[in-house]
């Protein structure tokens, strides 16, 4: 067991799940938290599923729909890209597990944003995409970076889509949390342990880092 190159895979698509889930991120925090429109509390609805679904169901969907057979993978094929058991559906677990937590993240920090300087923007000209960007975003940054972490936090912890979207392929898409599984499954339970123990760890640092952010900038999630 090689558990500093199964960290390392851990925290690099961790880290890219975190930067691919930021930009619709951003953009359904701002919908959830300015928009009023029909199907608002449907769109929230299905933004939250994930955390309520069992994970392997969320990993089931998934598969269909990136499968080489799925709507999405018939797409992706004629692309030449293969998703389904590489380091690609890792990300795409991650990030589909822990985009809840930054937009709900978000969306509060968004929410406690004085509009009167949105208006003041809009008054001088700005239309609502340079509001978002010069005004918005800046003014709800730390929600943003709590956001981030935390979502980073719940990537880092992900199992239940990735082993099915993924498997459990040494070198290629094994994660912390797949390969604790896995070993514990063998019956190398000190190996596993070893695990656990990195994975508290990163996981303990990253929920201290959000948790600190968040009081700091007095958000309520």
């Amino acid at each position: 067991m090689d558990a500093w190159q199964i960290t390392g895979f851990t925290m690099a698509t961790a880290a890219a799940a975190t930067l691919l889930m930021l930009p619709p991120g951003l953009l359904l925090a701002w919908l959830l938290a300015r928009g009023r429109f029909r199907g608002r509390v449907l769109l929230d609805t299905v933004i939250s599923l994930p955390l309520v679904m069992p994970p392997v169901a969320t990993g089931l969907v998934l598969l269909m729909l990136v499968a080489p057979r799925g709507p999405i993978g018939r797409l992706l094929a004629r692309a030449g890209v293969d998703v389904v058991f590489t380091w690609k559906a890792v990300v795409l677990a991650m990030t589909v597990m822990g985009l809840p937590l930054l937009v709900r993240t978000v969306r509060a920090g968004i929410e406690q944003v004085d509009r009167r300087y949105e208006a003041a923007a809009s008054t001088l000209g700005a239309g609502p995409l340079r509001v978002f960007l010069t005004v918005t975003l800046p003014l709800a940054r730390p929600a943003v970076a709590a956001g981030a972490v935390l979502g980073f936090a719940r990537a880092l912890g992900e199992f239940g889509a990735t082993i099915m979207i993924a498997g459990s392929i040494p070198g290629s898409t094994r994660t912390l949390a797949v390969a604790i599984y896995s070993l514990a499954e063998t019956g190398r339970a000190g190996d596993a342990a070893v695990l656990v123990a990195i994975s508290a760890a990163i996981a303990f640092g990253a929920l201290c880092v959000s948790n600190w952010i968040s009081s700091r900038a007095g958000l309520r999630v």
